[in-house]
Formats: C-alpha cells, sequence, structure tokens
C-alpha cells in the first residue's frame, strides 16, 4: 500500500472516531457490497457509542434483510433533519445517491468510501481503494486501522459484500488479502453457508420464470465472443416478478464457452433501458459503461441508455464487438 492510500485509512478511521450523529449512505438499489459496507460500518460506529441515520431511495432487497440492522433504512421523505457528518459507501458519485443525497447539508464533511475507479472524488474525504475488491474489504481494513474488535454481527455483513463482490470468491478480484479477511471473519463465528445460501443460491419463481424466458431470446455473436439476453417489462409482469429478480442473469450469457462479454439488457422504463456487463479476460467493460453513462469494474459495469430496446441494443452490441476488435489487435 502506498503512502497517499495508507494516509487515507488514517484520515477515514479519524473520521469515525471523531465526527457524531452521521448520515450512513448508499448507491440507489443497493446491492450486496453496498449494504454490507454500510451495516458493517454502522455495527462499528455503534460499538463506538455513535449516533447515525440509515437512509436509501429504496426499500432493501428481500434477500438481504437477514442482516443485522438491513430494517432501520428509512425513505429520504420520511427523514427531515439535514446531516453536517456523511459517510457514502460504495458510490461513484453523489448524483447515485439520489434523493437521499439530499439530506446532506451544504457545510457537511462527507467520507467517501468506495472501490470503483470511476469514482469522482465527491467527498470532503476520500478513501478509493482501486486494489480492494469490495467496500466491505475497505470497511474491514478501516476496523483494523482503528484496532477495533468487530462483532458477529458486524463481521456477517462485511462477509457478505466480499462474497457477493468477488462472485462466491470466484471473480478474478479474488486476492489473497480477500480470503485472509474471510477467515478472520469466519473466525468471528460467521457461518459462510448461511449467508451464501441467501444471497447467492435461493431463487424466487418469478426470478426462475425470468430465467427461462430470456434464455429463449438468448442471442451470441457470430464469432462467439459476446452474448446478450433481453429482459422487457412484459416478462417482468408475466413471470409476476420485479427488477430485483433480474439480478444475476447477466451471467447465463457470459459463461457461454468462448464468450468473452456477456451482456444483460433490460427495460426500465419507456425510453429506459439498464445495461449490464460481465467479462472475463480482456475487455474492460467498466470503460464502455463509463462512455454511456455508468460505471463499474473493469469485469463487470453497468448503465442506463436512453432509448428503445432495439436502439439500446444495436448501439451496445456494436461497441462491445469494437471493444473486442480493439482489444484482439493489441495482443497481436
Amino acid at each position: 500500500m502506498n503512502p497517499e492510500m495508507k494516509q487515507a485509512y488514517k484520515t477515514a478511521a479519524k473520521f469515525f472516531r471523531e465526527y457524531d450523529d452521521f448520515l450512513l449512505l448508499v448507491h440507489e438499489k443497493p446491492d450486496g457490497d453496498a449494504l454490507g459496507s454500510v451495516l458493517g460500518a454502522a455495527h462499528l460506529l455503534q460499538q463506538l457509542g455513535k449516533t447515525f441515520t440509515l437512509v436509501n431511495d429504496d426499500p432493501i432487497p428481500d434477500k438481504f434483510m437477514f442482516l443485522p440492522m438491513a430494517d432501520q433504512f428509512l425513505l429520504p421523505e420520511n427523514v427531515k433533519t439535514r446531516f453536517r457528518s456523511v459517510i457514502s459507501f460504495d458510490c461513484g458519485d453523489r448524483k447515485r445517491l439520489g434523493l437521499s443525497g439530499d439530506l446532506i447539508a451544504s457545510d457537511a464533511v462527507i467520507l467517501n468510501i468506495d472501490h470503483h475507479k470511476t469514482n469522482d472524488f465527491f467527498g470532503t474525504e476520500n478513501l478509493v481503494d482501486l486494489d480492494a475488491a469490495a467496500t466491505c474489504q475497505i470497511v474491514y481494513k478501516i476496523s483494523r486501522e482503528m484496532e477495533a474488535e468487530l462483532s458477529l454481527d458486524a463481521a456477517t455483513c462485511l462477509y457478505t459484500g466480499l462474497v457477493t463482490d468477488t462472485g462466491g470468491f470466484r471473480y478474478s478480484n479474488t486476492s489473497e488479502e480477500v480470503m485472509l479477511i474471510a477467515a478472520s471473519l469466519l473466525k468471528l463465528g460467521v457461518q459462510p453457508y448461511n449467508v451464501v445460501d441467501k444471497v447467492m443460491e435461493t431463487m424466487t419463481w418469478p426470478q426462475v420464470l425470468l430465467i427461462r424466458s430470456a434464455l429463449e431470446n438468448l442471442g451470441r455473436s457470430e464469432d462467439g465472443k459476446y452474448a446478450w439476453a433481453v429482459v422487457t417489462r412484459d416478462m417482468i409482469h408475466a413471470a409476476g416478478g420485479c427488477d430485483e429478480d433480474v439480478e444475476g442473469l447477466v451471467n447465463y450469457p457470459r459463461n457461454v464457452e468462448g464468450v468473452e462479454v456477456g451482456i444483460l439488457l433490460r427495460e426500465a422504463a419507456p425510453g429506459k433501458v439498464k445495461v449490464s456487463f460481465r467479462s472475463k479476460y480482456v475487455v474492460d467493460v467498466g470503460a464502455i459503461a463509463l462512455e454511456l453513462g455508468g460505471g463499474g469494474h473493469a469485469r463487470a459495469s453497468g448503465c442506463t441508455v436512453d432509448g428503445t430496446l432495439e436502439e439500446v441494443k444495436e448501439r451496445v452490441l456494436a461497441r462491445v464487438a469494437q471493444a473486442i476488435s480493439e482489444d484482439e489487435a493489441e495482443q497481436a
């Protein structure tokens, strides 16, 4: 770890110790790492005797409601206070905080904790560790910097984020440090099966129906190097599902043998398409998503694009084909 990053961890630990009455925020439609990191930090702050308020624009997905304190999130319209001490987790830019960001006072100090390379350093203090596989890994290291003992509840939250952002320790971001941290959390009593079964293995029946219908229109390029699936609003309604049931579907086109980039195009609203990208080895899909107004990681990213499904599909597939061609030319 370079000196600048070491100092950023020290600054974050000092922020936890010195301030109080925190507003704790994550991005809209929070995933396992966002929730694991913010709740892990909430338990750490509770141990320090600090007060805090958890706020998010969206209801917490059912599969994460087992996390301790997950039931304490408030919707922004139900909070009247403006906060002067704020910590944001797993969020690359302030606009992704949504309406919850309006609760930040004009003179607030903001600690921005994240691991996305697309982060725009919107905090007054920024701990953006690009080497971290998950924001939960960063929160764990802050606790070590503070020499704080993690509770089982905090450990369960942090383990959840590690599991989800590494794909169950299968993705290329799974490092030696990640595994050592996971082992230390197990020593604190985390039951890995109880976490993985809830967040990665169990599927709702609408989710199964959506997978079936999406696979019926699975497409693949002529050279077999990228594949895609499409989900319309009608498909979601027919399955009796919700947007949450689409999560993970992008892995089906990605996992096809020979495919480098998997793509999921979901009709989010009339004229808006949510695009998810996953790549295996070479293509930086984070850069593609950034070009299209989104962000993420080199191997996992997403964006929302204006246009019809067919318009966005044509644009996205052309850009992915171009990226694959460029990477092949560089390797030649």
